[in-house]
This record gives structure tokens, sequence and C-alpha cells, in this order.
């Protein structure tokens, strides 16, 4: 059976070393998982030539909204998330599922973040959709939303309405004193931003979890401060983990094994570095 990522760039995912090492440990002689680069308007047609061998894919971005235009059945989560980052081949059907939220929800609960009753998410993109999902799925009462412009921001509040949240969304990121000062004491704070992106702000301290999707380099300037100050951080290596883990079984029926998983990925991310 054959699997693979898709994404644009995609050299450097580290997703074919988590999906490979699971196939071993799992004993599934005769699985490969590779990487292809495909952008938005490639994605139709990749997905057309995929013969009955194909298991799933797994998709990065900028592909995580289109998915949803290329499956033939969506879950309720990735319907109302707006986004999907998997999809599983089976019987002639495409199913989209978004296992992000899985993977923000179990890298916060290893930090040993179970409730809070203020978060603080960086971002309007898909993977900011996926934070909303996995805070509602924690409890966490009130949300904040940091964007550089509400404008931009239509299809993560368009996804809070089909969530049932309400977030608070407020233009500061193109003001970091702002942007730290709203930072500050919040319980969680999930930053979805690119590679540099929140490396200008401070505010998050002690008591706070924070969570940097960015994995390289590692730490990030955003989350050696946060450290610095008392805060826990998670790293953007613990989300790929664990929703690498929940696609493993979307797609092989079989659980994934997570401690394989963990040592093959920390060992690829320290030689990368």
């Amino acid at each position: 059976m054959l699997a693979a990522v898709l994404g644009s760039p995609v050299a450097h995912s580290l997703s074919p070393v988590l999906h490979t090492v699971a196939y071993r440990a799992l004993g599934l002689d005769g699985w490969s998982y590779t990487a292809h680069e495909c952008d938005e308007n490639g994605l139709a047609g990749f997905v057309e030539a995929l013969g009955p061998e194909w298991a799933g894919l797994s998709l990065t971005m900028p592909l995580k909204r289109v998915a949803l235009d290329v499956a033939t059945d969506v879950t309720p989560l990735a319907a109302a998330i707006g986004a999907a980052n998997t999809l599983v081949l089976r019987d002639g059907r495409r199913t989209a599922h978004n296992t992000d939220v899985a993977g923000i929800v179990q890298a916060l609960r290893e930090a040993g973040f179970v409730r809070g009753d203020r978060a603080v998410v960086l971002g309007a993109g898909g993977t900011a959709q996926a934070a909303l999902a996995a805070l509602r799925e924690l409890g966490v009462g009130e949300v904040e939303v940091l964007v550089r412009s509400v404008a931009r921001a239509g299809e993560l509040l368009a996804a809070a309405v089909r969530l049932g949240v309400e977030p608070a969304v407020h233009e500061t990121l193109a003001d970091p004193a702002r942007t730290s000062a709203a930072v500050h004491g919040a319980d969680v704070v999930i930053s979805t931003l690119p590679a540099g992106g929140a490396d200008h702000l401070t505010g998050a301290g002690q008591g706070s979890v924070v969570f940097d999707v960015v994995y390289a380099p590692w730490p990030t300037p955003f989350a050696a401060n946060a450290a610095a100050m008392g805060a826990r951080v998670v790293s953007g290596l613990d989300m790929l983990l664990h929703q690498a883990v929940a696609q493993v079984q979307l797609m092989t029926g079989r659980p994934g094994p997570l401690e394989p998983m963990r040592a093959a990925l920390h060992a690829a991310a320290a030689a990368r570095t």
C-alpha cells in the first residue's frame, strides 16, 4: 500500500520519517510513504490519478483548505474547521479528516495542560482554525485571536461559528507591544505564525503553556523567551508527532506506535540541526 505527504514546499517534511517507522513497527511489509511537491492547482489532478493501491495522503500547506474540494466525504470536524490535513482513500471514496486538532490537544496534555480560563491564538490560518477546535475540546472558556487584519480573518470567523465558539479577534500583530501585552497572563498561548512571525514577542511567562507550531530551528526566540520567563513550552514537533499517530491509525486501521515514532522524529530533527 502507498501513502504520501503533499505540499509546497514539501522537501523539508518529517512526515516520511514518522510514517515509515510506524509501518516498520507495525510489521506492515509492502507499505511505503513518500513526499510529493504539489500546489493547490495540482491537487485535484494528483488525487484523480491515484489507483487502488493508495491508502491515504497527508496534506500540508497550502492544501489544507482545498483538500475539502477534492474529498468525496468530509468528517464533521473537518467541515466545521474548514480545513483537512488527511485524505483516507478506501473503496473508491476520499474522506477528509483533520488530525491537527488531536495533535494540538495531545501535545498540550503532554505538557501538563488540562484546562484554563484564557487562551490566546496568534494567526488566522488553517492551523489557527484547528487550534480553536482544540481549545473547545480542552474546555477553555475565553479565547482571543490576534491577527494583522480582521478583514483577512473571514475564514477563521466562519469556522468559529461552525464550531460554536466566540473568540475575540484583535488587530494587534503589527504592534509587538500590544501583542505582548495581550499574551500576558494567558493560560495557554498558541502561535500558528510562520517561522519568524512571533520572534519579536514577549509576555508569556510563569504559569503559561506556550505552544509554537514552528519546530525548526528549535527553540524559536518566542519559545526561548517564554521558557526563560517560566512558561512551559511545546514544540511544533509534538503536534506533528501526535497528528501523525492519528493519521497512521486512519490510514492503516492500526494504532499508531507512539514511542517508536517519537524516537525517530526527534532523531531526525536532531540530525538536521
